[in-house]
């Protein structure tokens, strides 16, 4: 039977069994598209709603990223349910998604601009 010999160098040792020279959290970098940031507040902004109008377009969003700053601005476009409160609504996306993008993506909100394209109204269609 051939003999086996096991390494029981940390993970982070460098070949030849010393001491990483970088440590591992600065060994690489995590980049995010504008996309998917993107999906993160528009996903966002569905929850926040929580109930749209049946035939209302989904909430997307259009973001712009500071990667070395890690901060992000974001646009939501939505439509609403009408007569609501429209006030109450958009300070609640705006929380969600700068919540969200935080905890997901990691980074810092610094604004949420909220345009609101259309009303459903609960007993016709207003334009």
């Amino acid at each position: 039977m051939p003999a086996t010999t096991t390494d029981h160098r940390r993970p982070d040792a460098a070949p030849g069994g010393g001491p990483a020279s970088v440590p591992a959290a600065e060994r690489g970098e995590t980049r995010l598209a504008d996309r998917v940031v993107a999906r993160i507040a528009a996903q966002s902004a569905r929850e926040a709603l929580h109930s749209l109008p049946a035939d209302a377009v989904p909430p997307y969003a259009n973001v712009t990223l500071h990667q070395d700053a890690g901060t992000a601005r974001v646009n939501i476009n939505l439509e609403l349910a009408y007569p609501s409160d429209i006030g109450a609504q958009c300070r609640a996306v705006r929380r969600r998604v700068s919540e969200r993008v935080a905890e997901l993506a990691g980074l810092k909100v610094l604004e949420v601009v909220v345009h609101v394209e259309r009303l459903h109204s609960v007993r016709g269609e207003l334009r």
